[in-house]
């Protein structure tokens, strides 16, 4: 993972972004979207959490470029519950869909 968010044409540094991330490894029954969500919340940022039937879990955030770049690298940090092995993910412009944070 890069740890700068890349800049794109169509998304302004200084616009609100989207993360996509599809977290893998034992990050399920550990805790994951429960922390997930609250540290999203601490950031300031909407979106949702959700476990898949795979055992990985998809995050989507939407917020600040920098409260995204934050809440990324907290992802890949090691300090989530349960063991992130890797996190596979994507920035792009924000589409306002989510009016606060919550696990499904």
């Amino acid at each position: 993972m890069s740890s700068d968010v890349p800049a794109s044409d169509d998304v302004p540094a200084t616009d609100d972004v989207r993360l996509s991330a599809r977290v893998f490894g034992m990050v399920q029954g550990v805790g994951f979207r429960f922390w997930t969500m609250g540290k999203a919340e601490e950031l300031g940022l909407t979106g949702t959490v959700e476990n898949l039937a795979d055992g990985s879990v998809d995050v989507v955030a939407e917020g600040p470029r920098r409260r995204i770049q934050e809440f990324r690298e907290w992802l890949n940090s090691g300090n989530t519950p349960g063991r992130v092995e890797r996190v596979e993910d994507t920035i792009s412009a924000a589409e306002g869909n989510f009016r606060r944070f919550r696990a499904r």
